[in-house]
């Protein structure tokens, strides 16, 4: 897989990282020198990775071309219960509480895409409303019964005489 130059640095930066903690300098000093952020137990994810992959750099490749992860599983986790707890509540709502909560800004289209893939969407258009004051049935959509008793007066001649309704061919 072919990966932008910018991914492969950050990969090498983060085995110098790794090299440099494990001979005993500070994570925090490490972070500072090489651009990093690294918290101990994201240190322990990618020491995993690092030695899984047999101590190569290619390992720690995060296969996400260099993009942040914004929305982590604690975000998500509060969507999902938030959703849950409220039905009504739409995409729009949920990123703006989301950018007031955690601080992190996300598209209402993303936030969508998170809850269709645990099925919390609302069904596609727009919600049904009943109109108040009764049923629903074919008189109150066209006001009166009389207009659907007379629908196939439109239509003279049940379509034999072919295009234009008229003659005999």
């Amino acid at each position: 897989m072919d990966y932008p130059n910018a991914v492969l640095e950050k990969a090498k930066r983060l085995e110098q990282l790794l090299q440099r903690v494990g001979v005993g300098e500070a994570l925090a000093e490490v972070n500072q020198a090489l651009g990093f952020k690294l918290d101990e137990k994201q240190l322990v994810r990618a020491q995993t990775k690092y030695e899984a992959g047999e101590g190569r750099w290619e390992a720690l490749l995060d296969g996400r071309y260099g993009h942040a992860q914004k929305v982590h599983s604690g975000i998500r986790e509060w969507l999902y219960t938030r959703k849950e707890r409220d039905e009504e509540i739409r995409a729009p709502q949920l990123a703006r509480e989301i950018q007031a909560k955690f601080e992190v800004e996300v598209e209402p289209g993303h936030v969508n895409y998170l809850l269709r893939k645990r099925g919390l969407t609302a069904p596609p258009g727009h919600p049904y409303q009943p109109e108040s004051g009764g049923e629903a049935g074919p008189e109150a959509v066209t006001g009166s019964s009389e207009a659907i008793d007379n629908a196939g007066l439109f239509f003279p001649g049940r379509g034999e005489a072919g295009y234009g309704g008229g003659g005999s061919g």
